[in-house]
């Protein structure tokens, strides 16, 4: 519990406030190495020079690859390249994650509340609220035979994205999702499990149990479940068993990562 108080004091103060003291910490650390360097680089270069001081990224790894984002975007855009759907919809997922991902071997189309300006190839973007169905392409019905929805249905009704207040905005955006589909797609779905909770403003964990009641009293079938841990430990083809979906309905938090198909 400490330690769950801890990781959401860092995120609150580093991504909400801009306050980081972890790489405060490791940038200090930094200084004597990089002021070292400074000296060994000038004795051998008489050219111009400046400051521009990067005073950590020698602590980390060469890329990070431990993130629950990495392997959701990574696992569902190489499903999407072998299933080779006629159509596929994206609802809030990341533009320069999953979205870019999809785009570098096929054209998607992107719903989501917010606008995004910028001109990306093989990306159709369209500015849609999935809590109403109005506005929605196609009547709303039988639209795609793919669709994604990573890390972004938790956020429904909370106002986080400017989005409008709605306790049950997400039994409304699966609603909808549903409708888009054609019969046979598929829903290729992630969001937080967990200890049913709200964590206002920033989003909602859900007990696994009751996503997958929702989304199949629309009609869906659940295919797949995969649980990726907040350090990016994946677990492939989880049995959803009543045993293995109470433990993990009793657990802080995972990631969920469910495949649907609408019969």
């Amino acid at each position: 519990m400490l330690k769950r108080s801890l990781i959401k004091l860092h995120w609150l103060l580093s991504s909400q406030l801009g306050l980081d003291p972890l790489l405060l910490a490791r940038s200090l650390r930094g200084l004597p190495r990089f002021a070292s360097d400074w000296v060994k680089f000038r004795k051998k270069y008489s050219g111009p020079l400046t400051w521009m001081p990067c005073l950590h990224d020698r602590y980390e790894e060469g890329g990070a690859t431990k993130s629950e984002y990495f392997w959701q975007d990574l696992l569902v855009a190489r499903w999407i390249f072998n299933a080779k759907p006629k159509r596929h919809v994206d609802i809030g997922s990341r533009v320069d994650g999953f979205v870019a991902h999809v785009a570098s071997f096929r054209n998607i189309e992107v719903f989501d509340v917010r606008p995004i300006s910028t001109h990306i190839p093989g990306v159709v973007f369209k500015q849609a609220d999935l809590m109403r169905r109005e506005g929605l392409p196609g009547a709303g019905m039988d639209y795609c035979d793919s669709l994604s929805c990573l890390h972004a249905l938790e956020h429904f009704g909370l106002g986080r994205y400017g989005d409008p207040i709605d306790p049950t905005g997400y039994e409304r955006g699966i609603a909808n999702m549903a409708l888009l589909l054609t019969p046979g797609g598929t829903l290729y779905l992630s969001t937080p499990i967990g200890r049913e909770r709200v964590e206002f403003n920033a989003n909602r964990v859900f007990d696994p149990r009751n996503i997958i009641q929702l989304i199949e009293g629309q009609g869906l079938t659940l295919q797949q479940l995969t649980v990726i841990s907040a350090s990016g430990v994946v677990r492939d083809d989880v049995e959803t068993s009543p045993e293995t979906l109470q433990a993990l309905a009793a657990s802080t938090y995972n990631l969920g990562l469910f495949v649907f198909t609408k019969m």
